[in-house]
C-alpha cells in the first residue's frame, strides 16, 4: 500500500478558514479542476518520520516551508481512491500563491508510450475556503479539511 504524507497549509480570514491547495502538473491535470488539487504531500524516503516527510514535501513542492504558529495539528490518514494512504497535519500560516515555485518530476506522457516529459508536481497554488476545498481536492483528501475545521471550530461547518 503506497503511503504519503502531507501539511495542509491554513489561515483564518474575515471569510472563515482557508487552505492552501496545489493544483497537479502535467498534461493530465491541465484541463481538470475538480479531483485536480491537492495539499502538498509525498512518499517518505527510507526511515524518514511521516511529519518530517510532510514538511520536506511542502517545501519542496511550493518551494519554501511556512513560517506557522504554534504545534502543527495531526489530522490523521485518509485513504484516496487510488488506495494510497495519506497522513496530514495542519498549519496556520500565510504563503503568497503567486511566489510558489514547485520541484519538476518525470512523468511518462502519452501514458504507456515509453517516453517521458519533466513537468512541475504542482503547477499552480491557490487559497481556497475550506467549505470549497473538498469538491475541487483528490477524492479522499476533502475529509482532512473537514478535520482540519472541526478541530478548529468544534463545528465542522
Amino acid at each position: 500500500m503506497a503511503e504519503s504524507a502531507g501539511l495542509l497549509l491554513y489561515r483564518r480570514t474575515a471569510g472563515g478558514v482557508e487552505v492552501l491547495l496545489g493544483h497537479m502538473g502535467g498534461p493530465f491535470w491541465r484541463n481538470k479542476d475538480a479531483g485536480a488539487w491537492t495539499l502538498p504531500k509525498g512518499e517518505p524516503g527510507a526511515g524518514e518520520d511521516a511529519h518530517a516527510t510532510a514538511l520536506r514535501e511542502f517545501a519542496e513542492e511550493v518551494g519554501s516551508l511556512p513560517e506557522g504558529s504554534g504545534p502543527d495539528l495531526p489530522l490523521g490518514r485518509v485513504r484516496q481512491r487510488s488506495g494510497k494512504v495519506v497522513t496530514a497535519w495542519a498549519r496556520e500560516g500565510d504563503l503568497d500563491p503567486a511566489a510558489a515555485v514547485s520541484n519538476l518530476v518525470e512523468v511518462e506522457w502519452p501514458p504507456r508510450s515509453g517516453r517521458s516529459i519533466t513537468v512541475p508536481e504542482l503547477d499552480r497554488v491557490r487559497w481556497v475556503a475550506a467549505a470549497e476545498a473538498p469538491a475541487l481536492m483528490v477524492t479522499g483528501q476533502g475529509e482532512l479539511v473537514t478535520r482540519l475545521v472541526t478541530a478548529l471550530t468544534g463545528d465542522g461547518a
